[in-house]
């Protein structure tokens, strides 16, 4: 593994230090949102991670190379070039061994993030079930690999144009904790609220890391998701959210729009009917979950030096 992964230096030296590290994504750089704010979003939350005194630790692939940690050029390349492919689990290999450059989804993050040692990954939401799933079977790959990787994913919920409700179902039978921060609601992604409620809610980095540890120390595996409610100024009120949820999905069949295209283009008709404003949650919402990633990593790195000899 070695001869394929590439560990920033600032990041091998923290990691060797049991110092706090957070992994960020690189699919929203190169797949998730319009230039320039792609590139400013990456660099804000790579800026929120210092803030709080851990290292960041953004993940891609690069001429086949898995990179743990990357420069501000290699970032630039990420929001401003083409042929960057969309990696998940399943291609991770084949990206590899084809030298190829890849930005990395919640699941192959996750992947490489374990890969490095790194604990904790800050994202702005995770995948799920998709509306209709009874017949299309389309489900996130970031739902299984929650329920192996032992990393916990800081977000703002599921994407909204999910069903909400069987993604939380699937999460319950793999067995991933669902936790949410400050707030007894599972978070909608750019609502602060679902209809849904979380079983387990903490308030403090502290009790994030406390639950971390023992579900290491229970030897109980996976990873473990940490919901975050997006930043209550620009949040979208859950009712004019799910109005909007609706009228893009009647515009996505109307059209007949489907597969993997169906994803972008709901997301593309939520800016248009939010008049911009979802976009500067999701900006806002990826800022805040890599702060408090960072926090609650400061906060785990502190109790492992506690267990030190």
């Amino acid at each position: 593994m070695p001869l394929l992964l590439d560990i920033h230096p600032e990041v091998r030296a923290a990691l060797n230090e049991g110092a706090a590290v957070v992994a960020l994504e690189s699919t929203l750089i190169s797949h998730g949102l319009p230039r320039p704010l792609n590139l400013l979003t990456a660099l804000a939350a790579e800026e929120a991670v210092r803030e709080t005194g851990a290292v960041p630790a953004t993940i891609a692939i690069l001429a086949g190379r898995i990179r743990v940690g990357l420069t501000v050029e290699e970032i630039e390349h990420l929001a401003t070039a083409g042929g960057i492919d969309k990696t998940s689990r399943r291609d991770i290999a084949g990206l590899v061994a084809a030298g190829g450059d890849g930005a990395t989804t919640v699941a192959a993050t996750m992947i490489c993030a374990h890969l490095a040692g790194i604990r904790i990954f800050a994202t702005g939401g995770i995948g799920g079930v998709h509306r209709g799933a009874e017949r299309s079977f389309d489900v996130s790959a970031d739902l299984d690999e929650l329920a192996r990787t032992p990393v916990a994913v800081v977000c703002s919920g599921a994407k909204a144009i999910l069903d909400i409700g069987k993604t939380l179902e699937v999460l319950e039978t793999r067995g991933v904790p669902v936790i949410g921060y400050g707030s007894d609601a599972f978070p909608a992604f750019y609502s602060r609220s679902s209809c849904f409620g979380v079983p387990r809610r903490v308030d403090t980095p502290e009790a994030a890391a406390r639950l971390l540890r023992a579900q290491r120390d229970l030897g109980l595996g996976g990873g473990m998701l940490i919901a975050n409610p997006p930043p209550a100024d620009l949040a979208l009120d859950s009712g004019e959210l799910a109005a909007a949820v609706d009228k893009a999905l009647a515009m996505a069949a109307e059209a007949g729009i489907g597969g993997p295209a169906v994803t972008p283009y709901l997301l593309a008709r939520l800016v248009e009917l939010t008049d911009g404003r979802s976009l500067d949650v999701n900006a806002a919402l990826i800022a805040a979950n890599a702060r408090l990633a960072g926090e609650i990593a400061v906060a785990d790195a502190a109790f492992s030096m506690e267990d030190r000899p």
